[in-house]
């Protein structure tokens, strides 16, 4: 099967020929440049929002000092927020009250937290799931319904509970090894198309032999 037009807004058409709103391919649809996403990773969600980026992650403003990166082939559940650093508040002095922010002068440049939040790539967040500031989630990592993430998950972990803790690996170490290093979400087009049955199979030998050359 083909992937969808990387271009395209809506990437699921309905058996009547029509293209569903609860899905949509990020990086068509965010304008943010706080908000950095990669080819042909979508989100959905029961009741579609005018703005994706301000629905997944609502205190990523335009001026915010950090990012929110995620990268290629995620899939992301309805309900999943992104809670990035410019929502924290100082604990420094004897108050958590953001004095600073409710005056133009003295607003600028505050921010007591800068850390980005990364998601790797062919990573699926589950419904409902919560990642926090400074969050860096490994490729191919699952993050269950409800979770809560902070700090690293490693590369292909799954992640259940409050606090988010891994619960077991999708692979032995050595599979994960060879998946990192075909990185085939980085692959061409083409080669990611004719992929598909070793990748939905879990074939990791028949996907090495289709690995293009390294550039």
């Amino acid at each position: 099967m083909p992937l969808p037009a990387p271009d395209a807004r809506h990437p699921i058409t309905l058996p009547d020929g029509t293209l569903y709103p609860g899905t949509v391919l990020l990086d068509q649809v965010i304008d943010n440049p706080q908000f950095q996403v990669g080819a042909y990773t979508y989100a959905s969600d029961f009741d579609p929002p005018q703005d994706w980026g301000r629905h997944l992650a609502p205190y990523l403003f335009p001026f915010s000092q950090e990012r929110l990166i995620i990268g290629k082939f995620c899939s992301i559940a309805n309900g999943v927020k992104f809670i990035t650093a410019a929502a924290n508040h100082s604990q420094a002095g004897l108050t958590c009250y953001p004095f600073p922010v409710f005056s133009v002068g003295t607003r600028a440049g505050y921010q007591t937290d800068l850390r980005d939040t990364v998601v790797g790539h062919d990573v699926w967040l589950g419904y409902g799931a919560m990642v926090l500031p400074g969050a860096r989630i490994g490729n191919g990592a699952i993050i269950g319904a409800g979770a809560v993430v902070r700090g690293e998950i490693p590369p292909y972990a799954i992640v259940t509970g409050n606090p988010g803790t891994v619960l077991r690996y999708r692979f032995a170490p050595e599979v994960i090894t060879r998946l990192q290093d075909l990185a085939w979400w980085d692959w061409p087009h083409d080669a990611i198309v004719q992929a598909e049955s070793a990748l939905l199979q879990g074939d990791v030998s028949e996907l090495e032999t289709l690995a293009p050359p390294r550039q």
